[in-house]
């Protein structure tokens, strides 16, 4: 039973070092763009292009943590290549929007509109990136239209996933903000690990009731 634990640990702890790997190899331009960049709102648009391969690459950990169990890495690049596209037209959007809220946010106060609205685009923003974990995930595990990715990604917003997910990203902008993008993305494997974990439920119900 002892060797059976420790066997099946030292493959996790392998699995996770060869995803992190990768991580960081299909990332290295992003993060060492957005580690130069000023942490200010005007380069938030350039902040966004910087930030397009990190969906690709996430999803294609997402699809190793899940399917590569004995060959992490071959499983990484099977996941990259056939979740690069789907996965794209779902987090390209997401980053315009984001890149555009930041912008107003950052010039909130010379906007003179009320304070609530502020708020307001807060809590648009932060159930926009917890809509786009959730399509990220549905997008890497399984085969669907974007369109219906979406709209599964929406029905199971609020839902517990959704509230272990936020703490996991507020974790990881905690650890972004009080060092840099780098030691992220040093954990980047671990986060994913995270939100596959978290979202266990999720995927369970959608192979259940929405694949054959």
């Amino acid at each position: 039973m002892n060797v059976t634990v420790l066997s099946r640990a030292t493959a996790a702890i392998y699995r996770l070092l060869v995803v992190e790997l990768l991580l960081l190899l299909t990332t290295v331009p992003t993060l060492v763009a957005l580690t130069l960049l000023d942490r200010d709102a005007s380069n938030a648009p350039l902040a966004a292009v910087c930030a397009a391969p990190l969906g690709p690459a996430l999803s294609a950990a997402l699809y190793a943590l899940r399917h590569g169990d004995d060959e992490p890495a071959t499983a990484f690049w099977r996941g990259y290549r056939g979740n690069a596209l789907p996965v794209l037209k779902l987090w390209l959007p997401l980053l315009a929007w984001l890149a555009v809220f930041a912008v107003n946010l950052g010039n909130f106060s010379s906007a003179g509109v009320p304070g609530w609205w502020g708020v307001l685009l807060v809590a648009v923003a932060v159930a926009a990136v917890l809509w786009a974990v959730n399509a990220l995930v549905i997008t890497s595990l399984f085969t669907f239209r974007t369109v219906d990715a979406a709209r599964l990604a929406l029905h199971f917003l609020p839902r517990g996933a959704t509230v272990a997910n936020a703490g996991v990203l507020i974790a990881a902008a905690g650890v972004t903000l009080l060092a840099s993008e780098a030691v992220t993305a040093l954990l980047g494997s671990l986060l994913a690990a995270a939100l596959l974990w978290n979202s266990r439920a999720m995927t369970t119900a959608i192979r259940d009731r929405f694949t054959a």
